[in-house]
């Protein structure tokens, strides 16, 4: 048994102390917002942190919530028998989550969550896109362009292109106009990514369909793909922009439920209309899992077409907990609210840990 009470530690990179560090390296205070943005999982699950210390306190645990900048005293010194460590922020470059992980292995403490090494490979799309296709996965062959000129020339495509920023999300477009229909345009995209966020920008083929989000939460020690959440997001455009997610999350979410403006995307079951198509992503998950190396939380995007065709976007080790579709997949695969199925799911760990 550990020697001291069990110990859930949530290392997570608040919006504010990204934005800071940013505008004091030179970005300008809107694009430093917008790329924030993609920590707005910290700023929503903020409010929820005396629900999961008391979920925990139920199952027999502490809880410690822990930003990022002080991770490295507060991990420091822990029992490892006794200390779980759940990074709710990856990144290597914008973002610096993927520390969180290393931190916890460089002190002997367990993690929930894939290992460091994926923390890293996640956030650059390009990188993580040539490992999935040498995995034999579906994944759209890509073009990589900074400030327009090309490092690797994209694919020929009768159907156009889609551009967006490597490490900034690869689902989202920035621009209604990312979609582009000759590679010059695609170029000058490229031009605009890297003025705006010093980014290169990933130009792959586009592809038609409906977007999809694979959830999952490894809840108990048995949990396999069955327990996948799949779901179209059916959010009134063909892809996400910068806007559209601005809108979505954080304080501008909030602010948009305040003003009655706030609209959730809809999520819709895949097996209901297209059982092939679920079934073909419960596949590329498992390979995932296999090959990869995914375990206990993480989400997957993907475009499925009419045909059942399924075309894997990227994959995410540190989903958004706080956001709508993953605390749907929590009441609707585990019939729990958000703090328990977290609070659940290291119960579950801590007895495994003591078991073995």
């Amino acid at each position: 048994m550990p020697s001291r009470k069990p110990k859930l530690i949530l290392v997570h990179e608040p919006e504010k102390a990204c934005i800071d560090r940013l505008i004091a390296d030179s970005h300008i205070p809107a694009r430093a917002a917008e790329i924030a943005s993609y920590l707005a999982q910290s700023t929503d699950i903020a409010p929820e942190f005396d629900a999961l210390a008391a979920a925990c306190l139920t199952r027999g645990l502490s809880f410690a919530p822990v930003t990022l900048d002080d991770a490295a005293g507060a991990l420091a010194g822990e029992d490892p028998q006794a200390t779980l460590v759940w990074t709710l922020t990856d990144g290597v470059a914008y973002f610096r989550g993927g520390a969180a992980p290393a931190l916890a292995r460089l002190n002997g403490l367990r993690t929930i969550g894939a290992d460091d090494a994926l923390f890293a490979l996640c956030q650059d799309k390009f990188r993580s896109g040539a490992v999935l296709g040498a995995l034999g996965l579906p994944v759209p062959q890509a073009g990589l362009a900074r400030d327009g000129r090309w490092l690797v020339e994209p694919p020929p495509s009768p159907t156009g292109w889609f551009v967006k920023p490597n490490r900034l999300g690869a689902k989202i477009g920035i621009w209604p106009d990312s979609r582009s229909s000759d590679l010059g345009h695609a170029l000058e995209l490229s031009r605009r990514i890297f003025a705006a966020y010093r980014d290169d920008a990933l130009v792959q083929p586009y592809v038609a369909g409906r977007n999809a989000r694979a959830s999952f939460l490894g809840l108990r020690p048995d949990t396999g793909v069955e327990a996948l959440g799949i779901a179209f997001v059916d959010s009134g455009g063909d892809f996400q922009t910068m806007e559209d997610s601005l809108a979505l999350y954080g304080d501008t979410g909030e602010a948009a439920r305040a003003a009655g403006t706030y609209t959730e995307p809809v999520l819709l079951p895949i097996a209901a209309s297209q059982p092939r198509a679920d079934a073909s992503i419960r596949r590329i998950a498992q390979r995932l899992m296999a090959g990869l190396g995914l375990r206990d939380v993480f989400s997957i995007d993907f475009r499925v077409e009419a045909d059942d065709s399924v075309h894997l976007i990227e994959f995410e080790v540190c989903p958004g907990l706080p956001c709508f579709d993953f605390r749907a997949y929590c009441r609707t695969q585990w019939e729990m609210g958000l703090a328990d199925a977290m609070a659940e799911t290291a119960a579950s760990r801590f007895s495994r840990m003591t078991a073995s």
